[in-house]
């Protein structure tokens, strides 16, 4: 993520959609969870500590939403019952294999869709919430 999305809306030759995320990205705090890592690059801030501790902490900080990135820590926070809202941005393209979105977690989770976004390159953004599903 450091390494393309700093600079990703001064590339000429970019997409615009890469433009408008990385105008986005560049304005969000950056946290990095992490047991292994003595340090973290860029603007981002290192977390060594509980994940529940530090996320209940930061939701209690004035301020708006919070994005999880990497199916390993979503799955924690997924476990955790740190997430209210997930948003699957669904990229028209099939792979061969991968790591899961989801990796299981044992529990069944109820969504209910609250909105939808299709983009101009073909991406559909689902948000979904737990809060009140049905």
């Amino acid at each position: 993520m450091v390494a393309y999305w700093p600079t990703a809306d001064e590339n000429p030759s970019a997409p615009e959609f890469d433009i408008e995320y990385a105008r986005i990205w560049k304005e969000k705090r950056k946290i990095v969870f992490s047991k292994t890592l003595a340090r973290v690059g860029g603007e981002c801030q290192l977390f060594r500590g509980n994940i529940s501790e530090e996320i209940n902490k930061l939701k209690a900080q004035p301020g708006k939403d919070m994005f999880v990135g990497g199916p390993n820590l979503a799955s924690t926070f997924m476990k955790l019952g740190l997430i209210d809202e997930y948003w699957l941005y669904i990229n028209p393209t099939l792979l061969g294999g991968g790591k899961p979105m989801f990796p299981h977690s044992g529990d069944k989770i109820d969504l209910k869709l609250i909105e939808t976004r299709r983009f101009g390159c073909g991406v559909v953004l689902l948000k979904l919430t737990n809060k009140g599903a049905i």
